[in-house]
């Protein structure tokens, strides 16, 4: 049986880190129906790859209820692992894959949901990967020492 949504939520997020591995952050904008909520964090040393993913799984964790979920990030790494790695990945067992405790957490976050990942061109005036740039980057400046 196909799941269905009744909530479609846009979910627009970025990544960042001063230095890769370095002090991180995390920015996004979860959007419905003209509704949004930003969010963020950061970790004191982590990587640029890390940090795009966990502004997604925490994203998905703000959800109260099954949704349609549109990431849209400037990761291709992301946004390819989301629409067409995962499931190879899941079927050898993670094998050659990093941040595999993040995929795991985020496929635990994601199965409620149906999640597609849209792909956008980063620092190209994107207003909405604007502001989570600039998020995530304010997020890293707190961590670094």
């Amino acid at each position: 049986m196909e799941k269905q949504c009744k909530k479609a939520i846009t979910l627009y997020c970025d990544g960042s880190s001063l230095g890769n591995p370095g002090p991180g952050g995390y920015g996004g904008i979860l959007s419905y129906n003209g509704t949004t909520r930003n969010y963020s964090g950061g970790e004191a040393h982590t990587t640029n790859n890390r940090m795009e993913l966990k502004a997604v799984i925490e994203g998905l964790k703000l959800l109260k209820e099954p949704c349609c979920v549109e990431v849209i990030s400037d990761s291709s790494y992301v946004v390819k692992a989301i629409n067409e790695w995962l499931s190879g990945w899941i079927s050898k067992n993670f094998a050659k894959v990093k941040n595999i405790d993040l995929w795991q957490e985020y496929i635990e976050v994601s199965k409620p949901h149906i999640v597609k990942g849209t792909w956008i061109k980063g620092h190209a005036g994107h207003v909405e990967n604007e502001i989570c740039d600039k998020i995530a980057k304010e997020e890293a400046i707190k961590f670094k020492v």
